[in-house]
């Protein structure tokens, strides 16, 4: 396989020093008093042979890659993929890019990933964190690389954490559900231990406290393949519910799969709110209502906030909670019946 050519190489080539070379492709070249005549005669050679620098070995020269990792829980749900979007879009505005990947809430996965990045020798750190990860991130810390946290967050940790405000979304969804009438609300939630479901469930239980009803839960390990027909017998066997409050995106469409296999008519047999709107949502008939999270938000905080630990020559070990708002959504699947 023939070898790619080096700066070096190009040095030889084109009878210019190496330094100079390295100027240019690290834009310093009118900095370093490069000329024109010579800045355009490196460019278009590197051009004609389609050179590519060695990202690491640049890093290693710079201290900087112009890279940050993100890793989010799935980036093939509606959610996650639009925030990665957004930051995306805003990172590469600010002369940076992204290299996300999913971590499927796995533990070791998200470790291996954390282990691959740093190889990398990315800037900085975006996570979505999966359970367990408290000791990656703290390493990170450690070794002063900003990490911003978001969706969720270890409550012993300093970190930096872009959050929306979990209790009342869950909250707000119940209220809604109450004042229509529905009194025998269930909840369709993740087996999870995670900082924003442990809020979520706190919103539906406090709800449920205040107006003096009885709690109905049905907890699912994560992605669980057979949501569906967990959900179909937590229905049969709970005939007296009027309402469900589904936890998270993926849930509330495994949740109308098994409401449609019951042939139950939303909303007189069953009113349903899901938690994280679906651009979906609106073109089911009825249409379904859902507590929105503010995307566009998160993402301007959490790239605003890692730039400026980014900007810093050390990191400030500070905790940091930005709580942004939820904005509930009301369509046909949760008004009277």
């Amino acid at each position: 396989m023939k070898r790619k050519p080096s700066i070096h190489d190009i040095a030889r080539e084109l009878k210019v020093s190496a330094t100079a070379i390295s100027f240019v492709l690290n834009g310093k070249a009118k900095e370093k008093r490069v000329s024109e005549e010579l800045e355009n005669k490196i460019l278009n050679y590197i051009n004609k042979i389609g050179f590519s620098p060695n990202l690491v070995a640049k890093s290693l020269r710079t201290g900087k890659s112009n890279i940050i990792g993100m890793l989010v829980e799935d980036i093939s749900d509606p959610f996650f993929s639009s925030i990665t979007r957004n930051i995306e879009t805003r990172a590469f505005r600010l002369g940076y890019k992204v290299f996300f990947s999913s971590t499927e809430n796995e533990t070791e996965k998200a470790r291996s990933l954390i282990r691959t990045l740093r190889e990398r020798q990315v800037d900085g750190y975006i996570i979505a964190p999966a359970p367990g990860m408290e000791k990656d991130i703290q390493s990170l810390i450690d070794d002063n690389i900003p990490v911003v946290l978001f969706d969720r967050c270890f409550p012993k940790l300093p970190t930096i954490n872009v959050m929306i405000d979990n209790y009342q979304g869950a909250y707000d969804a119940m209220e809604h559900l109450i004042a229509n009438g529905y009194k025998n609300i269930g909840l369709v939630t993740l087996d999870s231990k995670q900082s924003q479901m442990m809020l979520r469930l706190k919103g539906y239980t406090q709800a449920i406290k205040a107006h003096g009803l009885k709690p109905c839960m049905l907890k699912i390990p994560y992605h669980h393949r057979e949501a569906v027909n967990k959900i179909n017998d937590f229905l049969a066997a709970h005939t007296q519910l009027d309402a469900l409050l589904f936890l998270t995106n993926y849930l509330a469409i495994a949740g109308l799969e098994a409401i449609s296999a019951r042939q139950l008519s939303i909303p007189r047999d069953l009113a349903i709110v899901g938690f994280d709107d679906n651009s979906h949502f609106s073109l089911f008939s009825p249409s379904i209502t859902a507590v929105a999270q503010p995307v566009e938000a998160i993402a301007e905080q959490v790239i605003a906030q890692l730039i400026e630990c980014l900007g810093r020559e050390e990191q400030t070990i500070v905790r940091k909670n930005i709580i942004l708002p939820t904005r509930l959504i009301i369509r046909g699947s949760s008004t009277s019946r």
